[in-house]
């Protein structure tokens, strides 16, 4: 399938298309999942209506590497639009201040309907372009149940970690949901992902429910690249957001009037309940939560002048029904990290080595670590999984991971290889013990012996340790040695006879000792 290009020939990742199709399935029409994954419309109902085609679903689409999913929704080129259109851009700007107007459908009086080839996503972008100019703003109404915007407040309240004894900044997080204001705010130790995501699900926990979608600041554990045009959410994040069947819309970079919403309510917050809490020194995030809660439960419960209601009343009016369920079970809240094989076959997290199947070797894969397990996918199937392990610099190593020459060096063991030396014979012993006791690892030793057993399979038994004899006598104790033996045949040679040098050859122009006398 042609993927979309944009304006930096970035192309739409194949893990959208997962997206569009999750959040078809989910219910979501297509303005909506547009705006999540921040793609025109128009790719949408492209993508969409290459599925139907292929009778291709979500759950289909999930089991299917990228290339395969790719190839069954197939290509297809796209028009080129004309942009020699004059359109008053005034007009559209004051028709969508009407109540119930959208841009969508002033595309379709102006353009459609007059028989303008455009499509709406140079629409759309041409009228930015022209709104840069004007002090045109859009007007913000919020469906019940539709969005929760999400932020970090900028204060934050000290406490002692109680691990270290040392001085520490809690990080307040603030959701809000769009139609009712109603405010959730929470303190962690930190912004990192599994701190941002847990406090989503607490949010959830505290509303009853779930919104359509959560809208973040391009804050790094919600957003890995915050490009305007297309932000990329986080692996992580978007995993949350699949099991709890909503979506992220991340505001745009530089649109301030994009998160008018959540930042009135971080000013609440810092008002009505950081600001009260500022002198106080507290000895755990636990302990600071406890204090938050009864000022949060004040500030959702006091009158809005605008409203004449309160945020909990309000909530109750009119969002509380909307809010999709809850998932039957708790999320386990889980981190994704893009790895690359290393050549040992293994992957790294947080300093402990997992295996993954020998041929994904320097290949990009995806590792999932939640609380007891870690998964690894590589283009969309999960090719190993391992219990978790927290030992630092160690390696976690499953056999059918290996290929088969080094299967068979950790099969063997120094007892094993010893008794199949005992029964080649006594020489073959006593070259397998030299090389035991000279190697400086084990591993080093079992590689060796292990050669000498590749040449008696090769050579016969009776020639091997007619070879470590010689290599014996000479003290010659290395696999190398033994295998030019076999290879020249020298084992047939007297012990008392050297063997010949291959260096040295007899020519014309070539004295012999009896010069020197």
């Amino acid at each position: 399938m042609g993927t979309r290009s944009n304006r930096r020939g970035r192309k739409t990742a194949v893990i959208n298309v997962r997206e569009i199709l999750r959040l078809a399935a989910a219910g979501f029409n297509q303005n909506q999942i547009a705006q999540s994954c921040n793609i025109a419309r128009s790719t949408v109902q492209d993508y969409l209506r290459r599925a139907e085609v292929a009778a291709l679903g979500h759950e289909q689409a999930k089991e299917l590497d990228d290339e395969k999913l790719m190839r069954l929704l197939g290509k297809d080129g796209q028009r080129r639009l004309r942009k020699d259109v004059d359109i008053d851009f005034e007009k559209v700007a004051r028709e969508i201040q009407r109540k119930g107007v959208t841009l969508e459908l002033v595309w379709q009086e102006e353009v459609i309907q007059r028989g303008f080839e455009i499509s709406y996503s140079t629409f759309c972008r041409r009228f930015k372009s022209w709104s840069k100019s004007s002090s045109y703003t859009m007007r913000q109404d919020y469906k019940p149940g539709d969005k929760a915007f999400v932020d970090y407040a900028g204060l934050t309240l000290p406490y002692i970690d109680g691990q270290s004894a040392e001085p520490r900044r809690a990080q307040i997080f603030v959701a809000c949901l769009g139609a009712s204001d109603k405010i959730f705010a929470e303190a962690t130790a930190n912004q990192k992902v599994l701190s941002w995501i847990g406090s989503h699900c607490r949010a959830c926990d505290y509303f009853g429910g779930v919104p359509a979608a959560f809208v973040p600041d391009n804050l790094k554990s919600g957003v890995r690249d915050p490009w305007w045009y297309e932000p990329e959410v986080n692996r992580s994040y978007q995993d949350f957001a699949e099991y709890y069947q909503t979506a992220i819309l991340p505001t745009r970079i530089l649109k301030p009037r994009d998160k008018a919403k959540v930042e009135k309510a971080v000013q609440e917050v810092e008002r009505w309940i950081i600001a009260p809490l500022r002198d106080r020194i507290f000895s755990s995030i636990k302990e600071i939560n406890e204090a938050i809660a009864p000022l949060l439960r004040a500030l959702n419960t006091r009158k809005m002048r605008r409203f004449g209601v309160s945020r909990d009343e309000l909530f109750e009016q009119v969002e509380r029904s909307a809010l999709r369920p809850l998932p039957p079970r708790p999320y386990q809240t889980a981190q994704w990290k893009k790895v690359r094989v290393h050549p040992d076959y293994h992957v790294e997290f947080e300093r402990h080595y997992y295996s993954v199947p020998y041929y994904y070797v320097r290949q990009e894969a995806w590792l999932k670590a939640s609380e007891k397990l870690i998964e690894v996918y590589v283009s969309n199937q999960r090719v190993a999984f391992h219990r978790r392990s927290f030992e630092p610099y160690s390696h976690t190593t499953l056999p059918e991971h290996m290929p088969s020459e080094h299967r068979e060096v950790k099969s063997w063991t120094a007892e094993k290889l010893i008794s199949w030396s005992k029964s080649v014979g006594p020489e073959t012993l006593k070259t397998s013990e030299a090389l035991l006791a000279t190697k400086a690892h084990p591993e080093q030793a079992f590689r060796a012996i292990l050669g000498l057993r590749r040449l008696s399979e090769k050579y016969s038994c009776h020639r091997l340790e007619a070879a470590c004899r010689r290599a014996n006598h000479f003290k010659l104790v290395n696999v190398r040695s033994v295998r030019s033996i076999l290879e020249k045949g020298w084992e047939k040679l007297p012990l008392n006879e050297a063997a010949p040098d291959p260096c040295v050859s007899s020519h014309e122009n070539l004295r012999g000792p009896t010069v020197y006398h």
